[in-house]
């Protein structure tokens, strides 16, 4: 490598750096001073309240398993707060597709994959609120953390790693679609149903005999058995943290990132 070209290789690296944080502080400074990121917060709260009041006499009588029925329900309004930022996470990218903002960040000396790192970075900071939130909810409500530091570090990372995958996709969802109000009213019902048809807020035992495979296995299901796993209970009910338990999670998670991050890297090398 000649001089010249590792000079240019060296100032490239902190000039990308800086472009990603100035495109971060784009989305997420005026969020904080608009109160968009109360958002973040009062959905959880939204979400416990609807799941957990209407529910939790009938699941405490028909029975789940659990200490309770808040240790029971507390993975799918985790779930249902990453859903809910993805749906936001797809708005946004939307709206830079529909605005030409990307094409003005491709017609200006900025790294192809710089506005989608900023996005993901600013989808994460949203993430990281929600799901404070929803835990100061479950706690607020019953939830509580059984097992060790560990177990817990890991129930916060998988709900982080699942944040990422959904905003991830929804991203890419977004910048396909270039309409931010069909992409946002599209992506409200797939969390809805298979949060619904799912092990998140009932067993799959009582759902009729016909559907329980699907309840079982779709992936849903998988992320809330695997963080009821890492959050435990004490009547022992959660399930044991294994690679029998984690491996159909953390390969919905794995292939869906597979379909999303070259997606994401050709829509930006495209729109370089």
């Amino acid at each position: 490598m000649t001089a010249g070209a590792w000079l240019t290789e060296t100032r490239a690296t902190p000039v990308r750096a800086q472009q990603w944080w100035v495109l971060t502080t784009r989305l997420v400074t005026p969020a904080i001073k608009s109160g968009e990121v109360l958002s973040s917060v009062v959905a959880p709260a939204a979400f416990t309240a609807s799941f957990y009041i209407p529910l939790k006499t009938v699941m405490t009588v028909v029975g789940t398993g659990f200490s309770s029925y808040a240790q029971f329900m507390m993975p799918i309004v985790i779930l249902q707060a990453c859903a809910f930022t993805a749906i936001g996470a797809a708005f946004r990218s939307a709206t830079d597709a529909v605005a030409g903002i990307d094409r003005r960040f491709g017609s200006m000396p900025i790294g192809p994959f710089v506005p989608v790192a900023a996005r993901m970075s600013g989808n994460v900071f949203r993430l990281c609120i929600a799901i404070a939130a929803a835990l100061v909810c479950g706690h607020v409500i019953g939830f509580r953390f059984v097992l060790d530091g560990w177990h817990t570090l890991g129930f916060l990372a998988f709900s982080l790693l699942i944040g990422i995958v959904f905003t991830l996709g929804a991203d890419v969802i977004g910048t396909l679609a270039k309409s931010p109000e069909a992409t946002t009213q599209a992506l409200v019902l797939p969390p809805l149903i298979l949060g619904m048809l799912s092990t998140g807020l009932a067993p799959a035992e009582q759902f009729p005999s016909w559907i329980q495979p699907f309840v079982r296995n779709q992936p849903v299901s998988q992320y809330v058995i695997a963080l009821r796993a890492l959050a435990g209970d004490t009547k022992g009910n959660a399930g044991e943290v294994s690679w029998a338990l984690m491996v159909p999670p953390l390969l919905w998670a794995a292939g869906t990132l597979v379909i999303c991050v070259p997606a994401a890297i050709r829509l930006s090398s495209r729109r370089a």
